[in-house]
């Protein structure tokens, strides 16, 4: 019998989390058993550190993706960040492990394994830090590359995050394993959007781009977790990016993450940067635009991205508001 998550993302399939949520202990939401003072800055030998919840894409803490955070992680072992992260629950959790003049050192955790690379734990990282520092300019190195971020304030004291991608690449997936990826979302070739051919688009980490023909379709989603879980580690993929496109600028989105542990993830900064380095490499959007993209919202945590692309510059950069959950 194939183990096949729910067509509704709210429910809970075979007691996987869809994105997690904290489960008391050492990781538990708000405050923690040791704080970092208020200081941004990485301590050397952390005890039990404080870990903070923050969502991305979205002002308000019950929508967007929720990402822990610990910014003394510089003591951690492997092993600790990921026992951390899959106590958090979430779909990642980031760790800043060291700080320079130049840049600080971030590491992501999903409850299963490392990623090279998360958008919306970036945002969340970043959202904290200028709560803490104030606006301006961070630089984050990350195992996929240098990522710097912008942070500004709106007018309503909303803290937004900018962040740019490393240099994005487009390629080709082989025949056999598309169809395979189909069979494991259940999703008949003949649902698919002719216009948008499925590719490979890395960004900071590799996400397959499939594109559905209706907004029916990518609301109903049941897929075979083990099977696509099975292609996408074999793929080194982070998550299938499914999208259907409202208007020339508008994009729906849902990102299954078995590989991470979690059925799908709510809003996907990484994997909006790939499709924006896809729909830019495929000639499906001018080479600068501004795109907006709505994830979450078949979960119950709607959340807004917004991707812009600029002429002479093959970087994508991926912006969203952010907010810390309360305790």
């Amino acid at each position: 019998m194939t183990d096949r998550v729910p067509r509704s993302s709210r429910s809970i399939s075979a007691g996987r989390k869809l994105f997690g949520r904290p489960r008391g202990g050492a990781a538990g939401r708000g405050e923690s058993r040791r704080s970092v003072g208020g200081s941004p800055w990485v301590n050397s030998v952390p005890e039990t550190p404080e870990v903070l919840h923050y969502t991305a894409f979205s002002d308000d803490p019950a929508g967007g993706n929720p990402a822990g955070i610990v910014l003394d992680a510089a003591g951690l072992s492997d092993e600790e960040m990921l026992a951390i992260a899959a106590d958090v629950g979430y779909s990642e959790s980031a760790f800043l492990t060291g700080a320079s003049s130049a840049a600080y050192t971030i590491r992501y955790f999903s409850p299963k394994a490392e990623v090279p690379f998360c958008g919306h734990a970036t945002v969340a990282t970043a959202v904290a830090l200028g709560e803490r520092v104030g606006p301006g300019d961070l630089v984050f190195a990350t195992r996929a590359g240098t990522v710097p971020v912008s942070v500004t304030r709106q007018d309503d004291g909303t803290l937004r995050a900018t962040l740019t991608s490393v240099e994005p690449h487009v390629e080709d997936i082989a025949p056999e394993d598309l169809a395979e990826a189909l069979a494991a979302l259940d999703w008949p070739a003949g649902d698919l959007d002719p216009a948008f051919p499925p590719r490979v688009a890395f960004a900071g980490a590799r996400h397959l781009v499939v594109a559905a023909a209706t907004r029916e379709r990518l609301a109903d989603l049941a897929y075979d977790f083990g099977r696509l879980e099975a292609l996408m580690h074999r793929l080194d993929l982070t998550t299938v990016q499914l999208v259907w496109r409202a208007d020339a600028d508008t994009f729906h989105v849902r990102d299954p993450f078995p590989v991470g542990g979690v059925v799908e993830d709510p809003a996907t900064g990484a994997a909006a940067a790939a499709l924006g380095a896809y729909l830019r490499e495929l000639g499906l959007v001018p080479e600068a635009t501004v795109l907006t993209l709505h994830q979450g919202e078949d979960m119950g945590r709607p959340g807004v991205l917004t991707v812009e692309l600029r002429a002479g510059d093959r970087r994508i950069r991926v912006s969203g508001a952010g907010a810390r959950i309360p305790a």
